[in-house]
């Protein structure tokens, strides 16, 4: 490059190590070396060597009569591509030797006319956190004002969310030098942990503003018993999330068990923070966590039950039952029909915004060489038998039968091996690395059993970042099943315990699964077919990432057995207090709906902040993981929960004896807590009886 260029309309600068265009550097790391070579090797054919069907339209740069090492140009001089290898992975290499590359090749255009690319693999990707994001904590905040009408009460939760975040995502930092994770981990992390940090403090402050209002204890008691009641729901609706997240472990792919794994720290911290910081703040803050106003309203309330809308709803949902669940279960199929085109993979630089210099810079290497520049294959060639070699001609023959495979554009003999014992080509597809053309090339390719690998003797590898992501979006489908069976026995098993009920945690999970199967639907719709792209801030639909389905599953599961506890809990706690039937179903829908659609608005403000960002990625996980909450919070636990307990009354709450009797009773409801209290009060009061007798 230090020659003097050509003046061309646009020049394309891109650095294969590993990094096709538009990948994530998730699954960059995982094979670097391999693209490295097959770079090398297919740029190294347009000058030699190289087997095509027809003639190229591109050849090498030629500078004083030399091709220039790394250089190929576009035969009608429009575009040009430099390709250079590192000598280590992407992720060693130092941010200030990136931006070195990109300073000197802005500085060699100045003046010649020619624009300069910069293709993803040069780019570290940022921390896409903006004013979006700042958007929907203020909507959070809003919404917590309205909850709990009181400045003091809204703010505490956005401070203990934001110290257990912080804690969570500053760790994830410290270690992320000798920890390889990705850019999205702490963003996964922020995300997770400040909705449900600001929710499981919402339902603690809650209780016991409500303690305080409706059976007049100081803040204190109210505090302590709160965290005594709500705090069983808090500890084992945070289970449920951490239990989700870790089900990822079992995929064995390690960028999204570091993933998992950090988000399920955050949760433990912000469930930690909540049961043991937030009591005590409440103490610091005593009876200012209810305003003047709302004690005012209180006392002129008294004994008086003034029904609400959620009243009136549940009412509504409770007479119209079958209605109900008949209009919730359509809504929620027809939302899930477009399921079943939905494509999964590695969204490429095709599907970045126009505006965007990888896109640009896909787009001009598809211009100027084919879509297949932007996702060649390497392939690794052994002999079959045990002390054979290949021969060059053997090579020649190989490659030569290789350019006849159906979607293949250049094959370029790379080179053998000392003693011809592996070969190495490189594949350069006709399609582009995301198309089914070139999943199904890579399965030809590696059939073992064809003419190609039987008829020349060697077994065929097929590797690079292309066939990489190929291979995890296929093994992602695979233990898919596997991943969603582990969290919904093991959340089966911990509401079955909460509960005491057979119905109810078969319930949860699938009002769950409906709602996750219309979020998937729906965002096949928007994001694979371009529905409403223009309000999303995106040009172009492609596939949806091959691991977003598994992981909002996860966190979408235990986010919504969440509400489920919280809900839930409230209708049992009435029912253990004395209400029956219906009537429990009402009362304890009365008490918690408020709470639970707070939190829900919370959440999906929270998510939803992160829907407008630049990254396509960071864009598909806010907006399923808002449309989930949307949807499971206001259609399953709102309106279908209600309506399936209420047909089945007090038969909700059955549990076989012999189950009863090996079930360990864990009291989420805090009857024992309460008992043991009003014991202690009554003895204080008989001794404060007594003694008044005594008195002369």
């Amino acid at each position: 490059m230090s020659s003097t260029p050509p003046i061309w309309r646009r020049a394309g600068a891109q650095a294969q190590q590993g990094a096709a265009q538009g990948g994530q550097d998730a699954a960059a790391g995982q094979g670097a070396g391999a693209q490295d070579q097959a770079a090398g090797a297919a740029q190294g054919g347009a000058a030699a060597g190289a087997t095509g069907a027809a003639a190229m339209p591109y050849g090498p740069l030629i500078v004083d009569g030399q091709p220039v090492p790394g250089a190929l140009i576009a035969s009608d001089g429009s575009v040009a591509l430099f390709q250079f290898q590192f000598t280590v992975q992407k992720t060693s290499v130092p941010t200030d030797v990136l931006n070195d590359i990109i300073a000197t090749v802005e500085k060699a255009e100045s003046g010649t006319g020619i624009t300069s690319l910069p293709s993803d693999s040069l780019l570290m990707p940022e921390i896409p956190i903006g004013a979006n994001e700042v958007y929907g904590l203020v909507v959070a905040v809003l919404a917590l004002l309205v909850t709990l009408g009181s400045l003091v009460a809204a703010g505490l939760p956005i401070l203990t969310a934001l110290i257990g975040v912080g804690i969570g995502v500053g760790g994830a930092y410290s270690i992320s030098s000798f920890v390889p994770m990705t850019s999205f981990t702490p963003i996964l992390a922020l995300m997770v942990g400040l909705a449900v940090g600001i929710d499981y403090a919402l339902f603690i402050v809650n209780r016991q503003r409500r303690l305080i209002l409706d059976q007049g204890l100081t803040a204190r008691e109210a505090a302590g018993r709160a965290v005594g009641t709500a705090g069983s729901a808090v500890f084992f609706a945070g289970l449920t999330v951490i239990i989700s997240l870790c089900g990822l472990l079992v995929i064995g792919i390690a960028f999204l068990s570091t993933m998992a794994l950090v988000a399920s720290v955050t949760v433990f911290i912000s469930v930690l923070v909540a049961l043991s910081l937030l009591p005590a703040l409440l103490g610091l803050v005593g009876e200012r966590i209810c305003s003047a106003k709302a004690r005012e309203k209180s006392r002129k309330a008294g004994g008086t039950q003034k029904h609400s809308f959620a009243h009136s709803w549940v009412r509504f949902i409770i007479r119209f039952r079958w209605l109900a669940i008949l209009v919730v279960i359509v809504a929620l199929g027809a939302a899930a029909l477009p399921v079943r085109d939905m494509q999964m993979g590695i969204p490429s630089g095709a599907t970045a915004n126009l505006d965007s210099g990888q896109r640009q810079s896909y787009d001009a290497i598809a211009k100027g060489f084919g879509e297949g520049y932007n996702g060649p294959l390497l392939l690794v060639a052994e002999p079959r038998e045990a002390g054979g070699a290949i021969a060059p001609e053997a090579l020649g023959k190989l490659a030569a039968e290789l350019q006849q495979v159906k979607d293949v554009s250049i094959v370029t003999p790379m080179g053998l091996s000392e003693g011809g014992k592996m070969a190495i080509l490189s594949v350069i597809p006709k399609s582009g690395p995301t198309d089914e053309a070139t999943k199904t090339l890579v399965e030809t390719l590696r059939d073992q059993d064809s003419a190609l690998s039987a008829g020349n003797g060697v077994t065929i590898g097929v590797t690079g970042f292309t066939a990489i992501n190929i291979d995890m979006s296929a093994r992602l489908a695979e233990v898919f099943p596997l991943y969603i069976g582990i969290i919904v026995l093991l959340s089966l098993i911990i509401l079955l315990l909460v509960f005491r009920s057979i119905l109810v945690p078969i319930k949860a999970t699938v009002g769950f699964l409906l709602s996750v199967l219309a979020t998937f639907g729906i965002t096949t719709a928007i994001f694979q077919w371009g529905w409403m792209k223009d309000l999303l801030g995106f040009d172009t639909g492609g596939p949806i990432m091959s691991f977003i389905p598994i992981l909002v599953t996860g966190i979408l599961y235990g986010l919504a057995m969440d509400y489920q506890v919280f809900l839930v809990s409230s209708m049992r706690e009435s029912y253990v207090h004395g209400h029956r039937g219906r009537d429990s179903v009402v009362h304890g829908y009365e008490q918690a709906s408020r709470v639970v659609v707070a939190a829900a608005v919370i959440m999906v403000s929270v998510f939803a902040g992160f829907i407008f960002t630049h990254d396509i990625m960071i864009k598909q996980i806010g907006f399923a993981l808002a449309l989930g909450i949307l949807l499971d919070a206001f259609l399953i636990r709102m309106t279908l929960v209600p309506a399936v307990m209420a047909l089945f009354g007090d038969k909700a709450w059955s549990l076989p004896r012999w189950l009863d009797r090996i079930l360990p009773n864990l009291d989420v409801e805090g009857d024992k807590l309460i008992a043991e209290l009003n014991a202690a009060g009554g003895e204080r009061e008989q001794v404060a009886k007594v003694a008044s007798a005594r008195k002369p």
